[in-house]
């Protein structure tokens, strides 16, 4: 014979057990899955360089000097760190031939442009008249030097003179 609180109980517990069952599957349907997958992020730095306008000064000349009248002036040219360049210096845009000259508009006063503070190598455009700069060490820019001289004695008469000499960077 079965008692009766006993059976009670059993159904009791067996409705509770199921009703847990029910939560447990339940909290398992609403959980949220996930997926994994990796994004690939590139770049390509290339090889650039870029110069910075700079000015040779002579000040006053006078023609009836006997003297070299010697100027300097900077530019900076910054390269993409690891690139190599070289730097010409056209001839402007008043050359007569491979001289370069200011103008005042009719009278022309020839100069020159060099490499270094001894004024031997002339500074061009092709050639062994480039200025080589090594592979960059970094992005910083470098400040270059150009020497420029003004011969005595040129015949020419007062004004203000000037000349616009393009500069290259090849890389």
């Amino acid at each position: 014979m079965r008692h009766p609180a006993r059976t009670s109980r059993v159904l009791l517990v067996a409705a509770v057990l199921s009703f847990v069952g029910v939560l447990v599957l339940g909290s398992r349907v609403v959980s949220a899955a996930t997926a994994t997958a990796n994004l690939t992020v590139t770049a390509t730095v290339i090889a650039s360089c870029t110069v910075t306008a700079g000015t040779v000064a002579f000040g006053s000349y006078d023609p009836t000097a006997s003297v070299n009248v010697d100027q300097s002036g900077t530019f900076t040219v910054a390269c993409t760190r690891g690139t190599p360049a070289t730097v010409g210096l056209g001839t402007g845009v008043n050359p007569s031939g491979a001289i370069r000259r200011m103008t005042n508009g009719v009278d022309f006063l020839a100069y020159e442009l060099y490499k270094e503070t001894g004024r031997t190598n002339v500074w061009g455009n092709t050639g062994g008249a480039l200025v080589s700069l090594p592979a960059a060490p970094s992005n910083a820019p470098q400040t270059l030097t150009v020497f420029g001289r003004v011969a005595p004695g040129q015949n020419v008469g007062i004004g203000a003179y000037a000349d616009t000499v393009v500069i290259t960077v090849t890389f």
